[in-house]
C-alpha cells in the first residue's frame, strides 16, 4: 500500500535491547469531499509509522516534509489510564520517497549516509 502525506513532527531513533535501531515517525493524511448537502468535509487522518532498514533516514523526516511511503498498515486498539477506548494505524514503512517541505537546506542520502550542502541556485549546466 502507499500512502502520501506529511510528517508531523522530527522522526526519532529509538535503539531496542538487541541493538536494532527503528525509526518512529508519524504522518498526517488530508482528504476532503462533499457531504449530500454540498458542505465541504475536511478529514485528517494520522499513521505512526515504523521504519527499520536505515536509521539514518530520521534525518530527511522533519516536521512538514511531504514524504510518500510504502509499506503494510495495521489497526491497533488500547484502554487509556482513564479507561477510555483508542484506537490508532500503525504503518510499517518498507520505502520513502520524499517531495519537499521541511529543511530544505539538507540533503540526505539515507542509503550513504551523506549529507551534501548545495545552493538552490547551484545548476549542473
Amino acid at each position: 500500500m502507499n500512502i502520501i502525506g506529511r510528517v508531523t513532527k522530527d522522526a526519532q531513533v529509538r535503539t531496542l535491547s538487541n541493538s536494532r535501531q527503528v525509526v518512529n515517525f508519524s504522518v498526517a493524511i488530508n482528504d476532503s469531499y462533499r457531504n449530500k448537502a454540498g458542505e465541504r468535509i475536511e478529514q485528517t487522518t494520522y499513521f505512526d509509522c515504523a521504519y527499520w532498514l536505515n536509521s539514518k533516514v530520521a534525518n530527511i523526516l522533519t516536521k512538514g516534509t511531504l514524504v510518500e511511503l510504502t509499506g503494510r498498515v495495521s489497526a491497533r486498539g488500547w484502554t487509556g489510564n482513564n479507561g477510555e477506548v483508542y484506537a490508532g494505524l500503525n504503518f510499517n514503512t518498507s520505502q520513502i520517497k520524499t517531495h519537499g517541505g521541511g529543511k530544505k537546506s539538507e540533503t540526505v542520502q539515507a542509503t550513504t549516509g551523506t549529507t551534501t550542502n548545495k545552493p538552490e541556485n547551484d545548476l549542473p549546466f
